[in-house]
């Protein structure tokens, strides 16, 4: 048995995100690994939203037990009256930053599966410890305001809208309401597994009761509000100091602090890529573009990511590079 005041409080943060309410033609798409996270998710959004969820689960091919996991959270939809969706990737997930390549493939199944369904979002079990372990692992690379706001509550990724409704849940307190509930789930071996980044910050927060997860959790809620008012103002800069003519993007740079200089050479580069479909080598949104930052400060060109920039009387221009001319 689910308690109603959590599930009127799953209600509550989910409608905060979404802003309208699931329904049985746009309905809510949870992603559930089998975890005790994931399946918290799965009963929550039944009783909350009845009839206007869906649930679907990945295996990446990467354990021999995912097959029966992906087939035991099937069981427990089916007698909650959930449909769900086993997605299997196609191709072996190998080579360097696995657990990156596994989640590139998991939104791209997700993402075709929820627009298949017309889902609203998709929501993941993302929880307070969560985002408290990613907060410190940012920290510890020396991240920005961007890094520092860790995990989204909303975003869009592979194209698709996610929701994370659990961010102010403790894992503690999710793990209890499945419990409650009567629902089996699995420990991904992987949680403990020292190798990887996320366990060792993991272990730390155990064994150091004064970092509070929660604490942390809602510094990293509050950068990220910073982070969507610093992304509104910057939107507001491009339309008043960038032009752009003949598929070359010009910034007035004066006087702007280093942050804005930093989302308005990126928003630059891109949009220089996109207008001429440039592809190699690649760019995204964490990309370190310090040093062309510091070469034009300094009244250098440079290039990034096959963009040339000039700065040029107080304005720094963008525009495709010049292919390389051998000898």
């Amino acid at each position: 048995m689910v308690a109603g005041a959590d599930v009127s409080q799953f209600h509550r943060d989910l409608l905060v995100l979404t802003r309208e309410a699931p329904t049985p033609a746009r309905p809510l798409a949870v992603a559930v690994s089998g975890g005790p996270d994931s399946m918290a998710l799965l009963v929550l959004a039944g009783a909350a939203f009845p009839g206007a969820v869906i649930a679907a689960t990945v295996d990446h091919g990467l354990r021999e037990a995912a097959a029966a996991e992906a087939r035991m959270v099937a069981e427990e939809a089916a007698r909650l009256d959930l449909p769900h969706a086993t997605l299997v990737v196609e191709g072996a997930i190998s080579g360097a930053s696995l657990q990156a390549r596994a989640r590139d493939a998991r939104y791209g199944l997700l993402a075709a599966w929820m627009e298949t369904r017309g889902a609203l979002a998709i929501a993941t079990a993302h929880h307070a410890d969560d985002q408290a372990e990613t907060f410190l692992m940012r920290a510890s690379r020396g991240s920005g305001v961007s890094g520092l706001a860790s995990i989204r509550a909303a975003t869009v990724i592979a194209g698709a809208p996610v929701v994370r409704p659990l961010l102010g849940w403790r894992r503690a307190a999710l793990r209890a309401t499945v419990r409650r509930a009567g629902l089996p789930f699995v420990d991904d071996p992987a949680n403990s597994d020292p190798r990887h980044d996320r366990t060792r910050f993991r272990q730390l927060l155990d064994r150091n009761e004064w970092l509070d997860p929660a604490a942390l959790a809602r510094s990293a809620a509050a950068i990220a509000e910073t982070e969507r008012d610093l992304g509104e103002m910057a939107l507001l800069m491009w339309r008043e100091r960038v032009t752009t003519a003949e598929g070359i993007v010009t910034l007035d740079a004066a006087e702007l602090p280093r942050d804005m200089l930093r989302r308005l050479v990126r928003r630059a580069i891109a949009t220089v890529r996109a207008t001429h479909a440039i592809t190699a080598p690649a760019f995204d949104a964490s990309a370190n573009i310090e040093p062309l930052l510091d070469s034009l400060a300094a009244g250098r060109r440079a290039t990034h990511a096959g963009v040339l920039a000039a700065p040029r009387r107080g304005r720094w221009h963008f525009r495709d590079a010049p292919p390389h001319r051998s000898r």
